[in-house]
């Protein structure tokens, strides 16, 4: 098992502690609205609020699909979201209104909400490698149990199981796609640290799509990192697309044409 060093553990802490710099501030919808500013509900965009397999602790939320979209015959395309800071339920609106600007309408988009195990609590996303002392289950236990509910409740295309972190959601997407026999067929990791030591083997990135977006003036998640990860990934047989912005640390410039890029990346990619 390995922890984080003291100096990640404070980026952690920060991502805590500043949940409010990981929403969107800047960002400019379609329209040039605020991507955040529409509301959770819509009548035509259904919500569910949902625990995997009983559990009160695994709590997920399922946005979509729309009323009476037609199922495409290899079933529906499904992404996965970690949201970063506190990876709490609060980013409810961001993902639901991303869903909306950068999905089509068959898509299934499932956020999963970071338990909240202690008042000290200094990991958001536990995982196998990087643990969190009071947590009862890791990450890759959370999200199988998730994508076990959601595969009975939905017939999922097993070819576009895409999924999304950012910030201190990154780094549990990447031990996720990582994972040997993982379900995950590509990755979107935004704003993102990239430490391998705390992360399965990179083998399991060969011939899997990641989309890596970071701006080079973040000061909280170093630019180098994602660099680093783009030729790592690339080493191990990934098919990397990375593209930055200006503004530093956070969801700035044109999220909703980002977001759209690497879906397509992801889709275009994804393992035959």
């Amino acid at each position: 098992m390995r922890t984080f060093t003291s100096a990640a553990a404070l980026v952690v802490l920060f991502g805590v502690a500043a949940a409010a710099d990981d929403k969107p501030k800047d960002g400019k919808g379609a329209k040039g609205d605020e991507p955040a500013a529409k509301p959770a509900e819509d009548d035509d965009l259904p919500t569910q609020d949902l625990r995997a397999g009983g559990d009160e602790k695994k709590r997920y939320l399922v946005h979509g699909p729309k009323k009476d979209s037609k199922e495409p015959k290899e079933g529906r395309p499904v992404l996965y979201v970690l949201p970063g800071g506190d990876g709490s339920a609060e980013f409810q609106g961001f993902v639901k209104n991303m869903r909306r600007q950068a999905l089509t309408d068959e898509w299934v988009e499932v956020q999963l909400v970071a338990t909240k195990w202690s008042e000290k609590q200094e990991i958001v996303w536990p995982t196998a490698e990087v643990r969190e002392k009071d947590a009862k289950f890791t990450t890759e236990e959370f999200f199988a149990a998730v994508h076990k509910d959601v595969t009975k409740a939905f017939k999922i295309d097993a070819k576009r199981v895409f999924a999304l972190g950012w910030s201190s959601g990154g780094p549990p997407v990447y031990t996720l796609a990582l994972q040997p026999k993982s379900p995950v067929t590509g990755a979107y990791l935004a704003m993102s640290v990239f430490k391998p030591n705390d992360l399965p083997k990179l083998d399991g990135a060969k011939g899997k799509p990641f989309f890596i977006d970071h701006s080079p003036d973040d000061k909280t998640c170093p630019f180098r990192m994602a660099e680093e990860a783009r030729d790592a990934l690339k080493k191990h047989g990934a098919e990397v697309e990375f593209v930055t912005y200006e503004g530093g640390h956070g969801w700035k410039g044109d999220i909703w044409g980002r977001m759209k890029k690497g879906i397509e990346h992801l889709t275009k990619n994804a393992p035959k």
